[in-house]
């Protein structure tokens, strides 16, 4: 792991993005984990489940030396919604002082053709929302204003399907929070239209046989609000990649995945200038070479999502602005 600076320093880890927005007048810095697939009953995939206890644990250990105002979670903390899962990350978790927030991945929510029970949808509210308010949410941290979104289904909708949904519900919320929001970063975790594009783009240039992971449904309710009210920011999870994607005028950032390659998170540090993105990740050289082996060989999908995510990792920063 690499030795962590104090608030008043660079934090280390690689400069992913560099945006002019969001800005805040007091300095605030998000610690934000995707996709962790905590499992302890299971191995092996290209998820690495066997390993996913110790990067969740790398990743509590750095953040708590890291001076955050809180750490954000954009989805899927379970491998499939096991309450076994979410009670391990939940021990884990308590090495952290500050307050963790999640939002739910389609992995995290019931769906058909499980052979357990999962933690009901009120119980992960009340574990990871503000005071148990549940979905969606607003909550102030220093300066900014995070949102939080249920893109991923309950028992009710989106239980036969793994992909994404903003529901009309909350499209009438985010029209009447985000007027009042001086600093909004939205989080969650199916990604919008702009980010997709890339994985057909690059099934069509290098795999022809990819699967394009599932996607959001009927988007554009979602992306008209958030260009109406010129959201300057859009965390999300899913693909298991750190990229960027504009659509309209919010910048979507994808979160890496802690669980497999590039095992890693983002911290967020927002202030007047605007908001810098920083990849920290939670394997050594060892466990990423592991990683990279283990998800290119997976599948041809897991496989061209891969050289996605290491030709991004090329590339960074993906952003500066």
């Amino acid at each position: 792991m690499v030795a962590p600076l104090d608030r008043d320093g660079s934090p280390s880890g690689s400069l992913m993005a560099s945006l002019s927005r969001p800005t805040a007048d007091e300095r605030t810095r998000l610690a934000v984990i995707a996709d962790p697939h905590l499992s302890t009953r299971e191995s092996g995939t290209s998820k690495l489940f066997e390993h996913t206890e110790t990067h969740v644990a790398n990743a509590v250990a750095d953040i708590a030396e890291r001076d955050v105002d809180a750490t954000l979670c954009v989805g899927d903390i379970t491998k499939d919604g096991e309450p076994w899962n979410f009670d391990r990350f939940d021990e884990l978790a308590t090495g952290l002082d500050a307050p963790f927030y999640s939002i739910p991945g389609n992995h995290d929510v019931p769906k058909e053709g499980y052979d357990h029970e999962n933690l009901p949808m009120a119980e992960f509210a009340e574990r990871y929302t503000p005071e148990g308010e549940g979905f969606p949410f607003h909550v102030e941290i220093g300066g900014v204003d995070v949102l939080g979104l249920n893109t991923a289904g309950t028992e009710e909708w989106l239980y036969d399907s793994h992909e994404g949904r903003v529901t009309d519900e909350q499209i009438d919320w985010l029209e009447e929070t985000l007027p009042s929001a001086d600093a909004p970063v939205v989080l969650a975790h199916h990604n919008l239209p702009a980010m997709s594009e890339q994985v057909h783009e690059h099934r069509d240039l290098a795999e022809p046989d990819m699967f394009v992971p599932p996607e959001m449904d009927d988007p554009e309710p979602f992306v008209e609000t958030l260009t109406r009210h010129d959201v300057p920011l859009l965390l999300t999870g899913h693909l298991h990649m750190p990229s960027a994607a504009r659509q309209g005028p919010t910048r979507e950032l994808m979160m890496p995945t802690t669980c497999s390659f590039p095992q890693g998170y983002c911290l967020v540090d927002v202030g007047p200038e605007g908001t810098e993105v920083r990849f920290v990740p939670v394997a050594d050289f060892d466990g990423m070479v592991v990683g990279h082996r283990e998800r290119s060989s997976d599948s041809v999908t897991a496989r061209g999502l891969t050289a996605m995510a290491a030709a991004r990792l090329a590339q960074f920063p993906l952003v500066e602005e």
